[in-house]
Protein backbone atom coordinates (compact mmCIF):
# COMPACT_ATOMS: atom_id res chain seq x y z
CA UNK A 1 0.00 0.00 0.00
CA UNK A 2 1.75 3.20 -1.09
CA UNK A 3 2.14 5.93 2.00
CA UNK A 4 0.00 9.06 1.35
CA UNK A 5 3.40 10.94 3.56
CA UNK A 6 5.55 11.32 6.57
CA UNK A 7 6.13 13.49 9.09
CA UNK A 8 8.44 16.09 8.76
CA UNK A 9 11.44 15.72 9.62
CA UNK A 10 12.90 16.82 13.16
CA UNK A 11 14.87 19.95 13.07
CA UNK A 12 16.64 20.66 16.40
CA UNK A 13 17.72 24.06 15.27
CA UNK A 14 14.12 25.06 14.85
CA UNK A 15 12.65 23.41 18.09
CA UNK A 16 15.24 25.26 20.14
CA UNK A 17 14.70 28.77 18.31
CA UNK A 18 10.50 27.80 19.10
CA UNK A 19 11.38 27.36 22.39
CA UNK A 20 13.63 30.11 22.78
CA UNK A 21 10.37 31.83 21.77
CA UNK A 22 8.31 30.41 24.28
CA UNK A 23 10.44 30.83 27.19
CA UNK A 24 11.41 34.28 26.54
CA UNK A 25 8.08 35.11 26.02
CA UNK A 26 6.50 33.38 29.22
CA UNK A 27 9.17 32.05 31.21
CA UNK A 28 10.95 29.19 32.14
CA UNK A 29 8.63 27.75 34.95
CA UNK A 30 5.53 28.94 33.34
CA UNK A 31 6.25 27.22 29.34
CA UNK A 32 4.78 23.85 29.98
CA UNK A 33 6.01 20.86 28.43
CA UNK A 34 2.97 20.68 25.96
CA UNK A 35 3.30 24.17 25.05
CA UNK A 36 6.94 23.54 23.43
CA UNK A 37 5.90 19.75 22.23
CA UNK A 38 3.60 21.76 20.38
CA UNK A 39 5.68 24.72 19.17
CA UNK A 40 7.98 21.75 18.16
CA UNK A 41 5.80 20.08 15.75
CA UNK A 42 3.50 18.11 17.73
CA UNK A 43 6.21 16.27 18.57
CA UNK A 44 5.69 13.22 21.19
CA UNK A 45 7.11 12.95 24.90
CA UNK A 46 9.25 10.63 23.77
CA UNK A 47 10.54 12.21 21.09
CA UNK A 48 10.65 15.37 23.19
CA UNK A 49 12.96 13.90 25.98
CA UNK A 50 15.16 11.50 23.40
CA UNK A 51 15.95 14.93 21.74
CA UNK A 52 16.57 17.41 24.80
CA UNK A 53 16.40 14.84 27.66
CA UNK A 54 15.22 17.37 30.27
CA UNK A 55 12.85 21.14 30.15
CA UNK A 56 16.26 22.68 31.86
CA UNK A 57 18.61 21.08 29.02
CA UNK A 58 16.15 22.64 26.04
CA UNK A 59 16.24 25.44 28.40
CA UNK A 60 20.05 26.19 28.24
CA UNK A 61 20.30 25.40 24.90
CA UNK A 62 17.72 28.31 24.27
CA UNK A 63 19.81 30.42 26.34
CA UNK A 64 22.57 29.91 23.81
CA UNK A 65 20.93 30.50 21.24
CA UNK A 66 19.43 33.94 22.39
CA UNK A 67 22.86 34.65 23.09
CA UNK A 68 24.34 33.93 19.64
CA UNK A 69 21.66 35.63 17.91
CA UNK A 70 19.29 38.78 19.66
CA UNK A 71 22.10 38.76 22.12
CA UNK A 72 25.00 39.52 20.26
CA UNK A 73 24.16 43.47 20.33
CA UNK A 74 25.84 43.19 23.95
CA UNK A 75 29.33 42.78 22.15
CA UNK A 76 29.53 46.41 21.17
CA UNK A 77 30.22 46.79 25.23
CA UNK A 78 33.45 45.10 23.74
CA UNK A 79 34.30 46.62 20.52
CA UNK A 80 37.78 48.06 21.08
CA UNK A 81 37.56 49.53 17.79
CA UNK A 82 35.58 52.14 18.86
CA UNK A 83 35.96 54.67 21.99
CA UNK A 84 34.83 53.68 24.78
CA UNK A 85 31.45 56.10 24.88
CA UNK A 86 30.82 55.24 21.79
CA UNK A 87 30.96 51.24 22.26
CA UNK A 88 28.51 52.36 25.83
CA UNK A 89 26.02 54.30 23.50
CA UNK A 90 25.76 51.63 20.49
CA UNK A 91 25.67 48.87 22.68
CA UNK A 92 22.73 50.73 24.59
CA UNK A 93 20.84 51.58 21.73
CA UNK A 94 20.99 48.51 19.69
CA UNK A 95 20.02 46.98 23.20
CA UNK A 96 17.01 49.15 23.27
CA UNK A 97 16.36 48.15 19.38
CA UNK A 98 16.34 44.52 19.57
CA UNK A 99 14.22 44.33 22.92
CA UNK A 100 11.61 47.01 21.73
CA UNK A 101 10.96 44.99 18.33
CA UNK A 102 7.47 43.46 17.91
CA UNK A 103 8.56 41.12 15.59
CA UNK A 104 9.44 38.59 18.66
CA UNK A 105 8.99 38.86 22.23
CA UNK A 106 9.77 41.93 24.34
CA UNK A 107 12.22 42.60 26.54
CA UNK A 108 15.75 40.94 27.22
CA UNK A 109 15.34 36.69 27.86
CA UNK A 110 18.27 37.08 29.76
CA UNK A 111 16.89 39.38 32.13
CA UNK A 112 12.70 37.97 32.32
CA UNK A 113 12.91 34.22 31.89
CA UNK A 114 13.35 33.62 35.48
CA UNK A 115 12.66 36.85 37.35
CA UNK A 116 10.55 34.57 39.82
CA UNK A 117 11.22 30.83 40.39
CA UNK A 118 10.14 28.51 42.99
CA UNK A 119 12.54 27.15 45.10
CA UNK A 120 13.17 24.12 43.48
CA UNK A 121 14.46 25.43 40.21
CA UNK A 122 16.96 28.36 42.04
CA UNK A 123 19.82 26.94 39.36
CA UNK A 124 17.56 28.20 36.40
CA UNK A 125 18.12 31.91 38.09
CA UNK A 126 21.93 31.37 38.62
CA UNK A 127 22.41 30.11 34.76
CA UNK A 128 20.82 33.30 33.59
CA UNK A 129 22.45 34.92 36.41
CA UNK A 130 25.89 33.74 35.06
CA UNK A 131 25.29 35.11 31.37
CA UNK A 132 24.19 38.70 32.62
CA UNK A 133 27.72 38.59 34.95
CA UNK A 134 29.10 37.92 31.75
CA UNK A 135 27.84 41.45 29.84
CA UNK A 136 28.48 42.96 33.41
CA UNK A 137 32.36 42.33 32.91
CA UNK A 138 31.82 43.86 29.55
CA UNK A 139 30.72 46.85 31.19
CA UNK A 140 33.22 47.14 33.48
CA UNK A 141 36.09 46.58 31.18
CA UNK A 142 34.16 49.30 28.65
CA UNK A 143 34.55 51.78 31.32
CA UNK A 144 37.84 50.87 32.77
CA UNK A 145 39.52 51.22 29.34
CA UNK A 146 37.55 54.69 28.97
CA UNK A 147 39.72 55.52 32.38
CA UNK A 148 43.24 54.03 30.88
CA UNK A 149 42.67 55.91 27.85
CA UNK A 150 42.17 59.19 28.78
CA UNK A 151 38.23 59.44 27.66
CA UNK A 152 37.35 59.60 32.03
CA UNK A 153 39.47 61.04 34.78
CA UNK A 154 41.48 59.03 37.05
CA UNK A 155 38.86 59.91 39.43
CA UNK A 156 36.06 58.49 38.10
CA UNK A 157 33.89 56.00 40.44
CA UNK A 158 34.14 52.85 38.18
CA UNK A 159 31.62 50.60 40.18
CA UNK A 160 29.09 53.38 40.55
CA UNK A 161 29.07 53.98 36.80
CA UNK A 162 28.96 50.65 35.96
CA UNK A 163 26.06 49.63 38.23
CA UNK A 164 24.58 53.21 36.90
CA UNK A 165 24.92 52.36 32.95
CA UNK A 166 24.30 48.14 33.57
CA UNK A 167 21.39 49.36 35.85
CA UNK A 168 19.50 51.12 32.66
CA UNK A 169 20.17 47.85 30.75
CA UNK A 170 18.81 45.75 32.56
CA UNK A 171 15.42 48.71 33.13
CA UNK A 172 15.43 48.45 29.01
CA UNK A 173 13.25 45.30 29.50
CA UNK A 174 10.73 46.11 31.99
CA UNK A 175 10.09 49.34 29.60
CA UNK A 176 9.76 47.29 26.53
CA UNK A 177 7.42 44.47 28.50
CA UNK A 178 5.06 47.95 29.72
CA UNK A 179 4.70 49.46 25.75
CA UNK A 180 7.47 52.48 25.97
CA UNK A 181 8.02 52.84 22.44
CA UNK A 182 12.10 52.66 21.09
CA UNK A 183 12.10 56.43 20.70
CA UNK A 184 11.81 57.51 24.47
CA UNK A 185 13.84 54.75 25.36
CA UNK A 186 16.35 55.58 22.91
CA UNK A 187 16.11 59.89 23.92
CA UNK A 188 16.86 58.46 27.90
CA UNK A 189 19.91 57.27 26.30
CA UNK A 190 20.78 60.40 25.10
CA UNK A 191 20.38 61.70 28.38
CA UNK A 192 22.23 59.54 30.02
CA UNK A 193 25.87 59.72 27.99
CA UNK A 194 25.17 63.28 29.07
CA UNK A 195 26.56 61.60 32.54
CA UNK A 196 29.41 60.42 30.63
CA UNK A 197 30.19 63.59 28.90
CA UNK A 198 29.81 65.80 32.47
CA UNK A 199 32.48 62.94 34.19
CA UNK A 200 34.39 63.52 30.83
CA UNK A 201 34.29 67.07 31.80
CA UNK A 202 35.98 66.91 34.93
CA UNK A 203 39.00 65.16 33.18
CA UNK A 204 39.49 68.49 31.12
CA UNK A 205 39.25 70.90 34.69
CA UNK A 206 41.56 68.76 36.59
CA UNK A 207 44.19 69.19 33.74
Amino acid sequence: MPRTGRPRAFNRDEAVAAAMVLFWEHGFESTSLAQLRAAMGNISAASFYAAFDSKESLFREAVDKYISTYGQVSESFRDTSLTSKAAMEQGLRQSARVQTDHSHPLGCLLVLSAVNCSPEQHHIQEILAKERERVHGWLNDCIKRAVANGELPASTDIPMLVTLFETFLRGISLQARDGVPYETIDAAITQLMNVWDTISAKRHRDD
